[in-house]
């Protein structure tokens, strides 16, 4: 069993997606960022940067694992699934993923901060962000323009990762219309039944019996 503490936001989604992916039973713990639950000294046993997610791996004796693309990688490795076994391809599969956590997270994650929440409109910090979030897009427009997904022709933890966060590109206030491989993957990977269940699962409030069960997982909210 696992404990999944998260909440609403891309990086919470992408281990919510890649849980789901693998089927692996779970407790879901909604950690509530308004009431600063991430800052509380028990959370910061498991995770001393105080974000979101985490994992505790109860089958690894209570292992903990945080910063969501090192859960991935663990996750990945610890199931045989979405991370290729030949050097080439686990290391474009990780360079993708960095890719997401060193570019496009906290660019468009900037990008968000100062086009919703910023209590004072600072033109320049909105045009730099959201042009380098589109930049960072563009990478993606022509790697997708001769490959299925990111790493080549198997969907992988690269995708998992970055898919949360372009998805929701409007909310950056980016225009991917000209972006047509980019349109072409969203579309690919929303497809998946894994990505809907995932996609929803930070921000459920209640998930009935019937659903856990479908789903293989033991769920706690």
């Amino acid at each position: 069993m696992i404990d999944f503490y998260t909440s609403n936001t891309p990086n919470g989604k992408k281990v919510a997606i890649m849980l789901e992916e693998l089927r692996l039973p779970y407790n879901l713990i909604h950690v509530h960022l308004s009431k600063l639950e991430q800052k509380e000294e028990s959370y910061l046993r498991i995770n001393p940067n105080g974000r979101i997610p985490t994992i505790v791996d109860h089958d690894n004796g209570g292992f903990g694992v945080f910063e969501s693309g090192a859960i991935l990688i663990y996750l990945a490795e610890k199931t045989g699934m979405f991370l290729p076994e030949d050097v080439n391809g686990r290391s474009l599969t990780i360079q993708w993923l960095m890719f997401q956590m060193a570019g496009i997270g906290p660019m468009q994650g900037q990008a968000h901060v100062f086009y919703r929440y910023a209590p004072e409109k600072i033109e320049y910090a909105i045009a730099r962000y959201q042009r380098e979030t589109k930049r960072l897009y563009a990478v993606l427009d022509k790697r997708l323009k001769d490959n299925e997904y990111l790493a080549g022709e198997e969907y992988t933890i690269a995708d998992i990762s970055t898919y949360p966060w372009v998805s929701i590109h409007n909310w950056a206030g980016v225009d991917i219309d000209d972006l047509e491989n980019v349109r072409r993957w969203l579309k690919l990977v929303r497809q998946r039944p894994a990505v809907k269940r995932g996609m929803d699962i930070p921000k459920s409030k209640r998930i009935s019996q019937e659903d856990a069960e479908k789903r293989g997982s033991k769920l706690l909210v």
